[in-house]
């Protein structure tokens, strides 16, 4: 299968979810004989925090300045594919997706990897700049990082006609046991770019538990923090981290905290990418809670659940035996149920499917 995709970055990791999840989902289609050919516009903050130069063989990486300029490469690569692909934060996801709706691609997908955000977007009658007024309903298949009531919404809001969960994953070869590392050091790490429809659960599952144990060590991993953040002189940060540091980030941690954004939450069925790859290095995960969590791990054995302050707190004070049984049980679990390696093959599943059905149509 050729599979050519019009994304936001898989150049950069800086400041986004979504080029880690490329990087692993591209490197597992490649190991199985896919072409993937990305096409990414060269954006400055993007440009400024690269972390990857070139894609593994058999894909390939397309950085271009304006959509004018690349137009003819794209209708070239579309010309012999079996699969075209439009994601979400595309910076020209407009023009990119009537080019593939316009093509003879025999499945023609967009993946959005912000569902909830999308959707909530929608509700408020806000533009949508990564999706054209048409709408989705000319996709063959709509995939979705949010699964659950995100699917209905993107039916009801969008017009899809198909659409499956393909939800995040991890790289083993990226994510593993590492020997932790003094600077990283943490009773309770959190790794996540700043985002205010974080805030209000930062607050209440890291900085308030810093505040009232001051004698534990709390580290911060990210980008993009302000100025006026709470710091306390027992709260640590560290600038961001490309993706080959967060072994040795994770496993410099007794326990690490994971946050899902308000609106995505709220939706539930949205596991984050840093989930999986504090699982796959062993790390024991506190998570604030949301529906479908349990799908993925089980609460009390593989993963920690806080709704509160005092929830946190109390995972602070298990102790490093039953911590590291937790994490050996995540990790467990993520090698055999989210690895890249898997969700490529759903990948592939999908769009095999979409086009034997489209071929039954006609």
């Amino acid at each position: 299968m050729k599979l050519v995709i019009f994304g936001l970055t898989v150049s950069s990791s800086w400041g986004n979810g979504h080029a880690t999840l490329w990087r692993g989902l591209i490197s597992a289609l490649t190991d199985r004989g896919h072409r993937v050919v990305f096409f990414e516009r060269d954006q400055p903050f993007y440009a400024a925090h690269r972390d990857l130069l070139e894609l593994p063989p058999g894909a390939e990486l397309v950085l271009y300045d304006s959509w004018e300029e690349i137009l003819p490469r794209a209708r070239q690569h579309l010309r012999d594919a079996d699969a075209g692909m439009v994601t979400s934060y595309c910076a020209d996801g407009v023009a990119a997706g009537r080019l593939v709706l316009g093509s003879r691609v025999p499945v023609k997908s967009f993946y959005d990897m912000d569902t909830p955000v999308t959707l909530e977007r929608a509700e408020r009658g806000e533009n949508v700049e990564y999706i054209g007024p048409e709408g989705l309903g000319d996709y063959d298949l709509v995939l979705s990082y949010t699964g659950g009531e995100a699917l209905t919404g993107l039916r009801r809001l969008f017009g899809a006609r198909h659409t499956l969960p393909l939800y995040g994953s991890v790289d083993p070869r990226v994510h593993f046991p590492v020997d932790g590392r003094d600077h990283y050091r943490a009773d309770l790490s959190y790794l996540g770019t700043y985002a205010a429809n974080r805030q209000q659960a930062l607050e209440r599952l890291f900085l308030e538990p810093a505040r009232q144990l001051s004698d534990r060590r709390f580290v911060i991993g990210g980008a993009q923090y302000p100025q006026d953040f709470a710091w306390t002189p027992n709260l640590y940060f560290v600038q961001h981290l490309p993706p080959v540091e967060h072994p040795a980030f994770y496993c410099s941690s007794k326990l690490t905290l994971n946050i899902t954004r308000a609106p995505m939450a709220a939706m539930g069925w949205c596991p984050s990418g840093r989930l999986f790859e504090a699982a796959a290095c062993g790390t024991p995960v506190l998570s604030d809670a949301w529906e479908g969590l349990d799908s993925f791990f089980r609460p009390g054995e593989e993963l920690l659940i806080a709704h509160s302050t005092e929830d946190a707190v109390e995972a602070l004070s298990l102790s490093p035996e039953e911590l590291a049984r937790i994490g050996r049980r995540a990790r467990e679990r993520a090698l055999t149920e989210h690895t890249a390696e898997r969700r490529a093959e759903e990948l592939v599943a999908a769009l095999d499917g979409a086009r034997i059905s489209n071929h039954a149509r006609n």
